[in-house]
């Protein structure tokens, strides 16, 4: 007879599996450098120049952003960051309290009036953040404000874009490379392509912008002047471009401008060679689509491998065009937030629903932390998802969903009447906002982008049916928003689909422009029917009793008794 504890891990799961599930690690090369056997620890995670920067910014509460791969040392950074911002604390507190006397000698008199005094304030309080409503390259500016913290130190790789309420300090971490093997790599690669047997773009280049991941910022200097030396001794003409990644930022209110300078330079875009240091990520995926009119070389550290990584370019930009051709058909649309602390998204997601309503859509902004396609499959009547997040987490593979998901700017040019595409990309939000700042004017006589669209609308037949390229069929547009004026200047009759039947008992509901109204009606199961009065009532009869792993009357569990 099988024992009773059998039958219990039969039915019920006794939890273990959720504290020996493997974790996703995305980027294990960093992860083994920290873990790295005689390695210098306060060398790889910046223990010094962090306390610094946090003791010199007066920060009272600090959040410690770790990722999933650096998580495990999460514990030995907060004490060493404690213990040394408690040193520094007290050296201030001393220097402060000597004052030089009139003779130059110094004396403890006294402290320096008007001096803030760290012992006073108390030392800063340090929380560590242990997961992200998002990605983890973002800064989770929402859990630091549960905290209530003043700052906040992002540890591991990082998309660098800027916040919209917090400073920041960045901590990358420090991979391993062969600076001399690198530069090697990348110039044979891209000697391979310039000799007789390449294109003759390539003998245009008139300058080379190195870009590197955000882990080999500690090697940039290096690679820099090896890159350059290299290039002196084969006297040769090219110029070699850089832009350093920041070691910390500030919030996007605080600055000028949002935007970053790039490289002043006057060789156009097209004569430039990229040479990208790092391994295979999103960051190298971005750098292609918003780059594809140059040619990109890469070199992964790790293998010592360098290729010409723009030769997929063309690829991946046919895969979003496909996606926009399934936004062109779409009528409803989910506006996904993806996050909460890039700046500018909000104005981005306002400028989005201004441009679906002048195009006579419906939207929906929803928020539903990270992607999985369990949770958008629960918003049938959505039609197609718009991402609004940073850069490295906007391009989402979409083959698992149930909806195409596209990126703010292929929802523009799938909005566009005659889609035009010159092959720019662009995922920046402070450049798209910049862009529709800069479109043509509004028809005479229209206020705003929604008063444009029904003006649009009006000259167009909305009965008349549009061709898809996705099905090779024509299908009949659904039209939302304000009601069209009729020829005597009254609002017109609301369509039929907006009334629907409320429930069982025959009672009907206006719902004016809405989506999921309308989804409702056109499905063959709207819930139980209650049949109220039509059915004899029935007997009542003895239900069943216990647990669901064991009822009384089940023959497992009298085998058991």
């Amino acid at each position: 007879m099988p024992s009773s504890a059998e039958h219990t891990t039969s039915f019920a799961a006794s939890g273990e599996d959720a504290l020996t599930r493997p974790l996703e690690i995305r980027d294990a090369e960093l992860a083994a450098a920290a873990a790295r056997p005689g390695g210098d620890f306060a060398t790889f995670y910046e223990i010094e120049r962090t306390a610094r920067e946090l003791v010199a910014g007066r920060y009272r509460r600090i959040a410690l952003q770790f990722p999933d791969e650096l998580l495990c040392n999460s514990v030995p950074v907060f004490r060493a960051l404690t213990q040394r911002i408690a040193e520094l604390c007290a050296e201030e507190i001393i220097s402060r309290s000597i004052i030089p006397s009139d003779d130059g000698n110094p004396q403890g008199s006294g402290l320096q009036q008007g001096a803030p005094v760290a012992a006073d304030e108390g030392a800063p309080e340090l929380y560590v953040l242990a997961d992200t409503s998002y990605g983890s390259c973002c800064v989770d500016e929402v859990a630091a404000q549960h905290a209530n913290a003043d700052a906040l130190v992002h540890y591991g790789h990082a998309c660098m874009t800027l916040t919209s309420r917090l400073p920041v300090i960045y901590v990358f971490g420090r991979k391993e490379i062969d600076v001399p093997h690198c530069v090697a790599a990348l110039l044979g690669a891209y000697d391979a392509e310039t000799e007789d047997g390449g294109t003759g773009t390539y003998s245009e280049t008139q300058a080379i912008l190195l870009t590197h991941d955000a882990a080999y910022t500690h090697a940039a200097d290096a690679l820099l002047s090896a890159l350059r030396a290299t290039l002196a001794i084969r006297s040769s003409q090219l110029a070699v471009l850089y832009e350093k990644i920041g070691t910390s930022s500030r919030p996007a209110e605080e600055l000028s401008k949002l935007t970053t300078q790039a490289p002043s330079t006057d060789v156009p875009a097209q004569k430039t060679a990229i040479f990208y240091v790092g391994g295979e990520s999103l960051g190298l995926t971005n750098l292609l689509m918003t780059n594809a009119g140059c040619e990109v070389y890469t070199v992964d550290p790790h293998t010592g491998v360098a290729v010409r990584a723009s030769a997929r370019t063309n690829r991946l930009l046919m895969r979003r065009y496909a996606a926009v051709q399934k936004a062109r058909d779409a009528d409803v649309f989910g506006i996904l937030v993806g996050t909460l602390g890039v700046a500018a998204y909000l104005p981005l997601i306002a400028h989005l629903r201004r441009a679906l309503a002048a195009r006579r859509k419906k939207s929906y902004t929803i928020s539903v932390g990270r992607l999985a396609p369990a949770k958008l499959a629960n918003f049938l009547e959505i039609e197609c998802f718009v991402l609004v997040a940073c850069p490295e987490n906007s391009l989402v593979d979409d083959k698992e969903f149930l909806r195409p998901i596209v990126t703010p700017f292929e929802l523009e040019v799938a909005l566009q009447s005659e889609p035009r595409w010159e092959g720019t990309y662009v995922l920046d939000f402070t450049q798209l906002l910049a862009d529709a700042q800069q479109s043509p004017p509004l028809p005479s006589g229209a206020t705003t982008e929604e008063e444009a669209g029904a003006d649009i609308s009006r000259g167009d037949d909305s009965e008349q049916p549009a061709f898809s390229l996705v099905t090779g069929t024509y299908r009949h547009t659904k039209t939302f928003g304000r009601a069209e004026r009729d020829g005597r200047g009254r609002e017109g009759a609301e369509p039929a689909s907006a009334v629907v039947l409320r429930n069982q008992d025959g009672a009907l509901a206006v719902m004016e422009d809405s989506a999921a109204g309308r989804f409702l009606a056109q499905r063959t199961y709207q819930g139980l029917e209650l049949r109220l009065g039509a059915d004899a009532p029935g007997v009542l009869e003895q239900g069943r009793s216990g647990i669901a792993r064991g009822y009384q009357d089940d023959r497992a569990h009298q085998d058991m008794l």
